[in-house]
């Protein structure tokens, strides 16, 4: 074989792949993508643990409910506090017992919540690698956290602000004497949408993680998050007193740019 022939062979042949002593090795057996509970399951049975977990989970809102029914007046002295010292009128027979049911059922879903949400873990845990699974501890620990701060929110400054606004307006042209069922629709819903509310630093922290929208995107947008906040102030609050809403959007925006400030940190 001639020498440029030779040549000729070399040049056919594909590139050699460089290393780069920067990168990290690779390895072809990463212990954070294990699946430690890892089970072959047929979907009958995938069926059967989702009807297992579902009916324990309803049997711990059932009994969340309750028990907050035995303990139903305490709370309600509890949610009554914002009002301060306004009189309550039952206006209609049994409108007590409606409310007492109603507050029982509320309460006994958010007592029940860290055990309905222990079995939805339980249920995709198997399916989860060990590196997903460092990801959802925090992930679940954080929204947990974020929808007792907003419930404390609602009830430290946005109930108090909105009956307020109320009662200044009306103060010396109508006695307030308020129906009570009126109320607790009144306090129960604006409770639970600031928690849902306050979760949305867990929906963008998921988004970056997944790699959906990066942080620049979000940061990009905040012209339609502004108006977005304006209008979740006004359907999400029962009042219409601009205070509440201004308070609601508020709050709203500081857990948008705070989610934006943990994407950021995480690199995405």
């Amino acid at each position: 074989m001639t020498p440029s022939s030779d040549l000729e062979t070399v040049t056919q042949q594909d590139p050699p792949q460089l290393y780069n002593p920067g990168d990290p090795e690779p390895t072809e057996d990463d212990p954070l993508n294990h699946f430690p509970d890892e089970v072959e399951m047929s979907i009958f049975d995938h069926l059967e643990e989702l009807r297992m977990r579902i009916f324990y989970s309803l049997i711990g809102v059932v009994s969340g409910m309750v028990g907050c029914f035995i303990f139903v007046k305490p709370i309600v002295h509890l949610l009554e506090v914002p009002a301060k010292g306004a009189k309550f009128l039952q206006l209609a027979p049994g409108e007590f017992f409606f409310v007492s049911v109603k507050v029982a059922g509320y309460s006994g879903l958010v007592v029940a919540s860290p055990f309905v949400l222990y079995q939805i873990i339980q249920f995709v845990l198997p399916g989860l690698s060990l590196r997903e699974r460092r990801i959802i501890g925090p992930i679940v620990m954080g929204s947990t956290l974020l929808f007792g701060v907003g419930l404390v929110f609602a009830y430290i400054a946005l109930i108090p602000a909105a009956l307020n606004f109320f009662v200044n307006y009306g103060a010396g042209v109508v006695e307030q004497m308020w129906s009570i069922d009126r109320y607790f629709e009144f306090v129960l819903l604006l409770l639970f949408s600031t928690g849902l509310a306050f979760q949305i630093p867990v929906i963008q922290t998921l988004l970056g993680l997944l790699g959906i929208v990066s942080s620049t995107k979000m940061l990009a947008g905040w012209r339609y998050v502004v108006l977005g906040a304006a209008i979740l102030g006004a359907i999400l609050t029962p009042s219409t007193d601009p205070l509440t809403q201004s308070l609601f959007a508020g709050a709203v925006l500081t857990l948008y740019f705070g989610g934006v400030g943990l994407v950021k940190a995480m690199g995405k």
